[in-house]
């Protein structure tokens, strides 16, 4: 399911007849950046991509004072319908990507692995950082935000809190890790389990 897509369709069904510009400051105004994956610099493109299938339609072109003309498009029939499935497949799909970390976390180098504390106490600052830049940014929202929004902004902090308390889990079990990782890269030298 694509986001951008979802986003799109809805925005033209929500606010009517618009040219991309439009639509950028309605994203840019509405921060879809920060709690979605959506690209605002991908709207241009999606809205090509959903006319060429047929979801969306030119109405009309338009020009403000000495820029260019501007092509507006409104949502058609079949545009509803497949907003009505996104939603419905957003609504309904668990989205739990794997962390590229995890692998790293699993393939770390025996050369370097006395640095791995040091990298995950950095990975769990920037978290708390990002969690810091969320809080703020939902506080600063807040009174235009719908209930709805409140939550999904809501949402992202509770995902960063589970992402510090893992990483706290992670700090824990780390002279464990490095040691394990250590007995691994002498194996691997020797060809015999260490003995310690």
């Amino acid at each position: 399911m694509s986001s951008i897509r979802l986003f799109v369709l809805d925005s033209f069904a929500r606010h009517g007849d618009m040219h991309g510009h439009q639509l950028r400051l309605q994203a840019e105004q509405e921060h879809v950046h920060f709690w979605t994956d959506v690209s605002v610099g991908g709207l241009y493109g999606a809205i090509k991509r959903l006319a060429a299938e047929g979801l969306l339609a030119p109405v009309r072109t338009e020009r403000e004072g000495s820029f260019p003309e501007r092509q507006v498009y409104g949502i058609t029939d079949a545009g509803r319908a497949a907003l009505d499935a996104s939603r419905r497949h957003a609504q309904d799909e668990i989205v739990l990507r794997p962390d590229p970390f995890d692998l790293a976390l699993t393939r770390v180098d025996p050369d370097r692995v006395d640095e791995l504390p040091a990298t995950v106490r950095r990975r769990r600052a920037e978290l708390e950082r990002l969690l810091a830049e969320s809080a703020d940014h939902r506080r600063r929202a807040d009174p235009w935000l719908s209930v709805a929004e409140k939550h999904a902004l809501s949402h992202r902090e509770h995902r960063l809190r589970a992402e510090i308390s893992w990483h706290d889990t992670l700090i824990e079990a780390l002279p464990g890790i490095v040691a394990d990782e250590e007995a691994g890269a002498r194996h691997a030298l020797t060809g015999r389990p260490s003995s310690g």
